[in-house]
Protein backbone atom coordinates (compact mmCIF):
# COMPACT_ATOMS: atom_id res chain seq x y z
CA UNK A 1 0.00 0.00 0.00
CA UNK A 2 1.22 3.66 -0.92
CA UNK A 3 0.28 5.64 1.83
CA UNK A 4 -0.92 9.22 1.31
CA UNK A 5 1.52 10.64 3.41
CA UNK A 6 4.54 8.25 4.84
CA UNK A 7 5.51 9.93 7.89
CA UNK A 8 8.12 6.52 9.08
CA UNK A 9 10.50 7.65 6.07
CA UNK A 10 10.75 11.50 7.04
CA UNK A 11 11.12 10.11 11.51
CA UNK A 12 13.85 7.34 9.92
CA UNK A 13 15.74 10.91 8.47
CA UNK A 14 15.75 12.88 12.49
CA UNK A 15 15.39 10.29 15.00
CA UNK A 16 18.97 10.45 16.07
CA UNK A 17 18.68 14.40 16.16
CA UNK A 18 15.21 14.21 18.12
CA UNK A 19 16.19 11.40 20.51
CA UNK A 20 19.06 13.60 22.00
CA UNK A 21 16.56 16.40 22.16
CA UNK A 22 14.21 14.15 24.02
CA UNK A 23 16.64 13.09 26.28
CA UNK A 24 18.15 16.99 27.31
CA UNK A 25 14.14 17.47 28.20
CA UNK A 26 14.11 14.61 30.09
CA UNK A 27 16.76 14.97 31.68
CA UNK A 28 15.85 18.57 33.19
CA UNK A 29 12.38 18.44 33.49
CA UNK A 30 11.39 21.67 30.74
CA UNK A 31 8.15 20.39 29.35
CA UNK A 32 6.08 23.84 29.58
CA UNK A 33 7.70 26.67 28.12
CA UNK A 34 10.90 25.19 28.02
CA UNK A 35 14.47 26.28 26.02
CA UNK A 36 13.55 24.50 22.82
CA UNK A 37 10.26 26.37 22.70
CA UNK A 38 12.22 29.76 22.61
CA UNK A 39 14.81 29.13 20.08
CA UNK A 40 11.97 27.01 18.26
CA UNK A 41 10.25 30.87 18.11
CA UNK A 42 12.69 32.49 16.68
CA UNK A 43 14.21 29.87 13.92
CA UNK A 44 10.76 29.63 12.74
CA UNK A 45 10.31 33.30 12.96
CA UNK A 46 13.70 33.74 11.01
CA UNK A 47 12.15 31.25 8.37
CA UNK A 48 9.18 33.07 7.57
CA UNK A 49 10.80 36.51 7.61
CA UNK A 50 8.52 37.74 10.56
CA UNK A 51 9.56 39.57 13.79
CA UNK A 52 7.73 37.09 16.27
CA UNK A 53 6.66 33.62 16.23
CA UNK A 54 4.48 32.59 18.87
CA UNK A 55 4.14 28.82 19.63
CA UNK A 56 0.69 27.74 20.55
CA UNK A 57 -1.48 24.05 20.96
CA UNK A 58 -2.46 23.81 17.24
CA UNK A 59 -3.53 25.44 14.29
CA UNK A 60 -7.46 26.37 15.30
CA UNK A 61 -5.99 27.80 18.53
CA UNK A 62 -3.93 29.86 16.17
CA UNK A 63 -6.18 31.22 13.80
CA UNK A 64 -8.44 32.33 17.06
CA UNK A 65 -5.80 33.39 18.77
CA UNK A 66 -4.64 35.99 15.83
CA UNK A 67 -8.49 37.05 15.12
CA UNK A 68 -8.65 38.13 18.80
CA UNK A 69 -5.30 39.93 18.73
CA UNK A 70 -6.36 41.81 16.01
CA UNK A 71 -9.85 43.04 18.01
CA UNK A 72 -12.47 40.48 16.36
CA UNK A 73 -14.82 39.87 18.77
CA UNK A 74 -18.54 39.51 18.67
CA UNK A 75 -21.03 40.53 16.34
CA UNK A 76 -17.92 40.59 13.63
CA UNK A 77 -17.82 39.40 10.49
CA UNK A 78 -14.79 37.51 8.85
CA UNK A 79 -14.89 36.96 5.17
CA UNK A 80 -13.11 33.34 4.37
CA UNK A 81 -13.38 30.77 1.53
CA UNK A 82 -15.58 27.69 1.87
CA UNK A 83 -13.16 25.73 0.40
CA UNK A 84 -10.69 24.96 3.27
CA UNK A 85 -10.75 22.72 6.09
CA UNK A 86 -13.46 23.41 9.30
CA UNK A 87 -10.54 24.85 11.69
CA UNK A 88 -10.93 28.37 9.60
CA UNK A 89 -14.25 28.25 9.97
CA UNK A 90 -14.23 27.24 14.14
CA UNK A 91 -11.89 30.09 14.90
CA UNK A 92 -14.09 32.73 13.55
CA UNK A 93 -17.05 31.25 15.67
CA UNK A 94 -15.03 31.05 18.49
CA UNK A 95 -13.34 33.98 18.54
CA UNK A 96 -17.26 35.04 18.89
CA UNK A 97 -17.91 36.28 15.20
CA UNK A 98 -19.76 35.55 11.99
CA UNK A 99 -18.06 33.50 9.18
CA UNK A 100 -18.92 34.77 5.77
CA UNK A 101 -18.24 32.30 3.36
CA UNK A 102 -16.99 33.12 -0.57
CA UNK A 103 -16.46 31.20 -3.91
CA UNK A 104 -12.77 30.83 -4.80
CA UNK A 105 -10.97 30.81 -8.36
CA UNK A 106 -11.70 27.99 -10.38
CA UNK A 107 -8.39 27.26 -11.72
CA UNK A 108 -6.00 26.87 -8.20
CA UNK A 109 -9.32 27.06 -5.78
CA UNK A 110 -7.83 30.07 -3.69
CA UNK A 111 -10.22 32.73 -2.54
CA UNK A 112 -11.85 34.69 -5.34
CA UNK A 113 -10.37 38.40 -4.51
CA UNK A 114 -14.00 39.16 -6.45
CA UNK A 115 -16.39 37.39 -3.87
CA UNK A 116 -14.67 39.04 -1.33
CA UNK A 117 -15.27 42.43 -2.42
CA UNK A 118 -18.75 41.52 -2.66
CA UNK A 119 -18.83 39.93 1.03
CA UNK A 120 -17.23 43.31 2.10
CA UNK A 121 -20.03 44.92 4.37
CA UNK A 122 -19.67 47.76 7.66
CA UNK A 123 -19.49 45.00 10.11
CA UNK A 124 -16.43 43.13 8.04
CA UNK A 125 -13.57 42.95 10.50
CA UNK A 126 -11.18 40.26 9.22
CA UNK A 127 -10.59 38.33 6.02
CA UNK A 128 -8.66 34.78 6.10
CA UNK A 129 -7.40 34.00 2.97
CA UNK A 130 -6.48 30.57 2.98
CA UNK A 131 -3.24 28.97 1.39
CA UNK A 132 -4.88 25.64 -0.03
CA UNK A 133 -2.86 22.67 -0.90
CA UNK A 134 0.46 24.11 -0.27
CA UNK A 135 0.26 27.62 -2.46
CA UNK A 136 -0.03 30.85 -1.13
CA UNK A 137 -3.01 32.70 -1.59
CA UNK A 138 -3.27 35.99 -4.17
CA UNK A 139 -2.74 38.37 -1.02
CA UNK A 140 -1.92 41.46 -3.31
CA UNK A 141 -5.45 41.52 -4.81
CA UNK A 142 -7.20 42.23 -2.05
CA UNK A 143 -5.29 45.32 -1.55
CA UNK A 144 -7.87 47.32 -3.46
CA UNK A 145 -11.04 46.11 -2.09
CA UNK A 146 -10.03 46.58 1.47
CA UNK A 147 -8.47 49.60 1.15
CA UNK A 148 -9.65 52.19 3.76
CA UNK A 149 -11.97 49.83 5.35
CA UNK A 150 -10.08 49.10 8.35
CA UNK A 151 -9.76 45.43 7.76
CA UNK A 152 -7.58 42.65 9.15
CA UNK A 153 -5.76 40.49 6.93
CA UNK A 154 -5.34 36.99 9.08
CA UNK A 155 -3.31 34.30 6.60
CA UNK A 156 -4.28 30.58 7.17
CA UNK A 157 -0.52 29.18 6.53
CA UNK A 158 -1.40 26.40 7.59
CA UNK A 159 -1.05 23.81 4.51
CA UNK A 160 1.81 26.18 2.91
CA UNK A 161 5.41 26.04 5.09
CA UNK A 162 7.98 27.17 2.62
CA UNK A 163 5.89 28.34 0.11
CA UNK A 164 6.50 31.54 -1.49
CA UNK A 165 4.53 34.22 -3.50
CA UNK A 166 6.73 36.49 -5.61
CA UNK A 167 9.95 35.44 -3.30
CA UNK A 168 7.45 36.13 -0.24
CA UNK A 169 7.18 33.45 2.50
CA UNK A 170 4.10 31.91 4.01
CA UNK A 171 3.14 33.13 7.31
CA UNK A 172 4.38 36.86 6.73
CA UNK A 173 1.08 38.22 5.35
CA UNK A 174 -1.05 40.01 6.18
CA UNK A 175 -1.32 41.56 10.00
CA UNK A 176 -0.79 38.00 11.23
CA UNK A 177 -0.73 34.20 10.25
CA UNK A 178 -1.53 31.05 11.93
CA UNK A 179 -0.13 27.70 11.24
CA UNK A 180 -0.73 24.15 12.05
CA UNK A 181 1.93 21.44 13.07
CA UNK A 182 -0.27 18.47 13.18
CA UNK A 183 1.70 15.45 12.44
CA UNK A 184 1.22 15.33 8.18
CA UNK A 185 2.21 19.15 7.64
CA UNK A 186 5.21 19.43 5.77
CA UNK A 187 6.57 20.82 8.96
CA UNK A 188 5.06 18.74 11.12
CA UNK A 189 5.08 17.74 15.03
CA UNK A 190 4.77 14.46 16.86
CA UNK A 191 0.75 15.45 18.14
CA UNK A 192 -0.45 18.60 18.02
CA UNK A 193 0.74 21.90 17.57
CA UNK A 194 1.06 25.40 15.67
CA UNK A 195 1.75 29.03 16.30
CA UNK A 196 1.52 32.45 14.87
CA UNK A 197 3.51 34.84 12.99
CA UNK A 198 3.44 38.44 13.17
CA UNK A 199 5.78 41.63 12.21
CA UNK A 200 3.41 43.71 14.78
CA UNK A 201 4.76 43.44 17.88
CA UNK A 202 1.33 44.19 19.60
CA UNK A 203 -0.43 41.66 18.15
CA UNK A 204 2.78 39.41 18.86
CA UNK A 205 2.40 40.68 22.93
CA UNK A 206 -1.59 40.08 22.77
CA UNK A 207 -1.61 36.27 21.13
CA UNK A 208 0.77 35.38 23.70
CA UNK A 209 -1.23 37.55 26.43
CA UNK A 210 -4.19 35.43 25.20
CA UNK A 211 -3.03 32.25 24.95
CA UNK A 212 -1.40 31.93 28.31
CA UNK A 213 -5.01 32.68 30.70
CA UNK A 214 -4.82 36.31 29.97
CA UNK A 215 -1.54 36.89 32.36
CA UNK A 216 1.75 37.84 31.39
CA UNK A 217 2.78 37.84 34.75
CA UNK A 218 1.97 34.97 37.05
CA UNK A 219 -1.66 34.71 38.43
CA UNK A 220 -2.29 38.36 37.43
CA UNK A 221 -4.69 37.81 35.05
CA UNK A 222 -5.63 41.12 32.85
CA UNK A 223 -7.97 39.51 30.26
CA UNK A 224 -9.89 36.70 29.66
CA UNK A 225 -7.79 33.84 27.40
CA UNK A 226 -7.36 30.39 27.86
CA UNK A 227 -4.15 27.85 27.90
CA UNK A 228 -2.82 27.23 24.49
CA UNK A 229 0.83 26.38 24.41
CA UNK A 230 3.91 24.85 22.69
CA UNK A 231 5.05 22.44 24.50
CA UNK A 232 8.89 21.61 24.56
CA UNK A 233 8.97 17.65 23.53
CA UNK A 234 7.19 19.51 20.30
CA UNK A 235 9.85 22.13 20.07
CA UNK A 236 12.58 19.41 19.55
CA UNK A 237 10.58 18.00 16.82
CA UNK A 238 10.03 20.90 14.77
CA UNK A 239 13.71 22.28 15.60
CA UNK A 240 14.89 18.96 13.83
CA UNK A 241 12.59 18.89 11.07
CA UNK A 242 12.68 23.03 10.64
CA UNK A 243 16.63 22.13 9.82
CA UNK A 244 15.14 19.30 6.96
CA UNK A 245 12.45 21.61 5.39
CA UNK A 246 13.83 23.06 2.98
CA UNK A 247 15.22 19.94 1.21
CA UNK A 248 12.24 18.33 1.85
CA UNK A 249 10.12 20.78 0.45
CA UNK A 250 12.40 20.82 -3.03
CA UNK A 251 11.59 16.62 -3.12
CA UNK A 252 8.08 17.16 -2.68
CA UNK A 253 8.36 19.99 -5.77
CA UNK A 254 10.31 17.22 -7.83
CA UNK A 255 7.35 14.25 -7.08
CA UNK A 256 4.97 17.27 -8.08
CA UNK A 257 7.06 17.50 -11.23
CA UNK A 258 7.02 14.03 -12.11
CA UNK A 259 3.22 13.71 -11.60
CA UNK A 260 2.66 16.33 -14.30
CA UNK A 261 4.91 14.45 -16.53
CA UNK A 262 3.00 10.97 -15.83
CA UNK A 263 -0.05 12.73 -16.03
CA UNK A 264 -0.66 15.02 -18.66
CA UNK A 265 -3.32 14.43 -20.99
CA UNK A 266 -5.32 11.32 -19.46
CA UNK A 267 -8.86 11.99 -20.39
CA UNK A 268 -11.10 13.04 -17.73
CA UNK A 269 -8.02 14.43 -15.34
CA UNK A 270 -7.89 18.27 -14.61
CA UNK A 271 -4.30 18.82 -13.16
CA UNK A 272 -3.41 20.88 -9.85
CA UNK A 273 -2.54 24.84 -11.41
CA UNK A 274 0.15 26.95 -10.44
CA UNK A 275 -0.38 30.85 -9.98
CA UNK A 276 2.05 32.86 -11.30
CA UNK A 277 4.63 34.09 -8.94
CA UNK A 278 4.03 31.49 -6.60
CA UNK A 279 6.35 28.52 -5.48
CA UNK A 280 4.71 26.00 -4.35
CA UNK A 281 5.05 23.64 -1.16
CA UNK A 282 3.13 20.90 -2.34
CA UNK A 283 1.30 20.08 0.90
CA UNK A 284 -0.92 17.91 -1.13
CA UNK A 285 -1.36 16.93 -4.93
CA UNK A 286 -4.67 17.32 -5.59
CA UNK A 287 -6.51 16.57 -9.05
CA UNK A 288 -9.99 16.31 -10.05
CA UNK A 289 -11.84 13.93 -11.50
CA UNK A 290 -15.57 12.76 -12.88
CA UNK A 291 -16.69 9.97 -10.54
CA UNK A 292 -14.11 10.74 -7.85
CA UNK A 293 -15.70 8.61 -5.57
CA UNK A 294 -15.51 5.79 -7.71
CA UNK A 295 -12.29 6.17 -8.63
CA UNK A 296 -10.94 6.37 -5.18
CA UNK A 297 -12.42 3.09 -4.40
CA UNK A 298 -10.45 1.56 -7.65
CA UNK A 299 -7.11 3.20 -6.33
CA UNK A 300 -7.68 2.05 -3.13
CA UNK A 301 -8.45 -1.96 -4.23
CA UNK A 302 -4.96 -1.17 -6.33
CA UNK A 303 -2.83 -0.12 -3.04
CA UNK A 304 -2.91 3.43 -3.37
CA UNK A 305 -3.60 5.65 -0.53
CA UNK A 306 -5.33 8.67 -2.62
CA UNK A 307 -7.27 10.55 -0.20
CA UNK A 308 -10.33 13.83 -0.01
CA UNK A 309 -9.94 17.03 0.46
CA UNK A 310 -12.35 18.43 0.94
CA UNK A 311 -15.87 16.23 0.42
CA UNK A 312 -18.03 18.59 1.32
CA UNK A 313 -17.45 22.78 1.29
CA UNK A 314 -17.39 24.34 4.76
CA UNK A 315 -20.74 26.48 4.18
CA UNK A 316 -22.78 22.96 3.51
CA UNK A 317 -21.60 20.88 7.03
CA UNK A 318 -24.29 21.17 9.18
CA UNK A 319 -22.01 22.67 11.87
CA UNK A 320 -21.56 26.16 9.71
CA UNK A 321 -25.53 25.80 8.36
CA UNK A 322 -26.97 29.00 9.66
CA UNK A 323 -23.95 31.10 8.26
CA UNK A 324 -24.02 29.87 4.70
CA UNK A 325 -26.81 29.89 2.20
CA UNK A 326 -27.26 26.38 1.30
CA UNK A 327 -26.49 24.39 -2.28
CA UNK A 328 -26.15 26.54 -5.09
CA UNK A 329 -24.41 29.46 -3.22
CA UNK A 330 -20.98 29.12 -3.98
CA UNK A 331 -20.49 26.72 -7.19
CA UNK A 332 -17.14 26.50 -8.00
CA UNK A 333 -16.72 25.14 -4.47
CA UNK A 334 -19.62 22.75 -4.44
CA UNK A 335 -18.85 21.62 -7.95
CA UNK A 336 -15.15 21.10 -7.29
CA UNK A 337 -15.85 19.26 -4.33
CA UNK A 338 -17.16 16.14 -5.73
CA UNK A 339 -14.35 15.99 -7.84
CA UNK A 340 -11.43 16.55 -5.93
CA UNK A 341 -8.81 13.69 -5.50
CA UNK A 342 -5.11 14.14 -3.28
CA UNK A 343 -2.74 11.51 -4.00
CA UNK A 344 0.02 10.46 -2.30
CA UNK A 345 3.27 12.85 -1.98
CA UNK A 346 6.07 13.01 0.14
CA UNK A 347 9.12 13.75 1.06
CA UNK A 348 10.76 10.26 0.26
CA UNK A 349 8.31 8.64 -1.91
CA UNK A 350 9.68 7.02 -5.08
CA UNK A 351 9.84 6.91 -8.94
CA UNK A 352 8.43 3.42 -8.20
CA UNK A 353 5.73 4.77 -6.19
CA UNK A 354 4.72 7.43 -8.27
CA UNK A 355 4.65 5.05 -11.12
CA UNK A 356 2.54 2.71 -9.40
CA UNK A 357 -0.12 5.66 -8.30
CA UNK A 358 0.13 7.08 -12.16
CA UNK A 359 -0.63 3.86 -13.92
CA UNK A 360 -3.64 2.83 -11.09
CA UNK A 361 -5.19 5.93 -11.76
CA UNK A 362 -5.12 5.89 -15.74
CA UNK A 363 -6.68 2.09 -15.21
CA UNK A 364 -9.19 3.60 -12.90
CA UNK A 365 -9.99 6.19 -15.25
CA UNK A 366 -10.09 4.05 -18.34
CA UNK A 367 -7.33 5.01 -20.44
CA UNK A 368 -5.25 1.87 -19.89
CA UNK A 369 -1.50 2.04 -17.90
CA UNK A 370 1.32 4.31 -19.78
Amino acid sequence: MIPLVDLAVQHARIAEEVEEGFADVLSTGDFVGGKAVAVFEQEYAQFVGTRSCIGVGNGTDALELALRAVGVTAGDEVVLPANTFIATAEAVVRAGARPVFVDVDDEALLIDPTGVESALTERTRAVIPVDLYGQVAPFEQLSSPLAGRGVAVIEDAAQSQGATRHGRCAGSFGAAAGTSFYPGKNLGAYGDAGAVTTDDDEVARRVRLLGAHGSSVKYEHTHVGFNSRLDTLQAVVLRAKLRHLRRWNDERREAAALYGAMLDGIPGLRLPVLLPGNEHAWHLYVVRVEGRDAVLDRLRAHGVGAGVHYPVPVHLTPAMAEYGHGPGSLPVCERAAGRLLSLPIFPGITQAQQSQVADSLRAALGAGAG
